[in-house]
């Protein structure tokens, strides 16, 4: 694997980053921004997926980065888990939810393997060089 230098050339950030924004567009449907609290959380679940890949890689450390890796695959879930709120409330269509339903599980797969690759990894990260 190439050395990656900035968390923003991570692809599990950056499908991070697109789920943010496919989020903060469905939350502005009408029937959806009434509902302030599952807006607020689903909202904050989704941007804990790109918040804590980003923290974790820039502790320069496998095994913390590792820790923040569970983390955002765990916020994946939950944000899985107020999309379908959501549809059965019936703020989204079901093609957006299909869609966004689709990118969550890609990431949470993406960041499983990621932390698999960690774990096999001789690097321990940056902060351990001399």
């Amino acid at each position: 694997m190439a050395t990656i230098n900035n968390f923003e050339n991570l692809e599990i950030w950056l499908l991070a980053r697109e789920i943010c924004k496919d989020i903060n567009r469905i939350i502005k449907h009408e029937s959806f921004s009434r509902d302030f609290g599952l807006v607020k959380q689903i909202n904050n679940s989704s941007g804990s997926i790109m918040d804590n890949i980003a923290e974790g890689f820039e502790r320069e450390g496998n095994k913390e980065f590792r820790q923040f890796l569970f983390i955002a695959k765990g916020s994946c879930g939950e944000c899985r888990s107020q999309l379908i709120r959501a549809f059965d409330r019936n703020y989204i269509e079901q093609i957006e939810f299909e869609t966004i339903y689709e990118k969550l599980i890609n990431e949470s797969i993406k960041i499983k393997n990621f932390i698999s690759y960690l774990n096999k990894s001789s690097m321990r990260g940056n902060k351990f060089k001399s």
